[in-house]
Formats: C-alpha cells, structure tokens, sequence
C-alpha cells in the first residue's frame, strides 16, 4: 500500500477552505436558472430549460431585477460547488493511503517483419 500524500496541515488547510466555501454557499439568496434579455422598452423576458424545452417567461423591470440577482446567485452556487468537488477529491484520495500500483510488464517487442 502506498503511504497518505497529504500531510495533517495539508488536510486541515484543505478542510478549511472547504468550510469557508460552505458558509458562503448558506450565505447565498434564491437562486434561479436561466437567462434573462430585454424585451420591449421597460419588460424582460427570463429563458430556461424546463425538462429538456426552452420555456419563456414575460418579468417587468422590478422582477427583472429579483431574477438578476438569482441568476448571479446560481451561477455562484455552480463555481463554488466546482471548487468544493475539487477540494473534496484531493482531500479523500490523499487523505487514506491507496492502492499499490502493478508494475508494467516489460515484454520484448517483435520483430518487424
């Protein structure tokens, strides 16, 4: 078996910034997905997928504003969850020792013919 690669500090720090992503996640408002795009002079119009269909939903400027927020909000939620996976795999394959690797057979090559 071969041995753990991260040392305790290593893990601590890992587990650290991996509860500082988690206290910003709970810090986060609604969140939506989807987009939005201006529509008429003062209205908005909010697409998303809905099931595999684009789905299309008329918002004044003040909902516009709300939806904004929420899309920011979840396009966040996305980074911070990136970052959270990524922290989570170092920590778990270098936190245990793994499994010890089989040397690659060494074969001649044959000849070409």
């Amino acid at each position: 078996m071969t041995e753990p690669v991260l040392s305790p500090p290593e893990l601590r720090r890992l587990q650290q910034r991996y509860r500082h992503l988690q206290a910003e996640v709970a810090q986060l408002g609604w969140i939506v997905q989807g987009s939005l795009m201006p529509k008429a002079p003062r209205a908005w119009r909010l697409t998303r997928k809905v099931q595999g269909k684009t789905v299309t939903l008329a918002l004044s400027a003040a909902q516009a504003d709300a939806f904004r927020q929420a899309i920011a909000n979840h396009r966040r939620l996305e980074e911070l969850l990136h970052e959270m996976r990524q922290l989570s795999e170092i920590a778990l394959l270098g936190s245990a020792p793994g499994v010890k690797r089989r040397p690659r057979p060494t074969r001649p090559k044959p000849p070409l013919t």
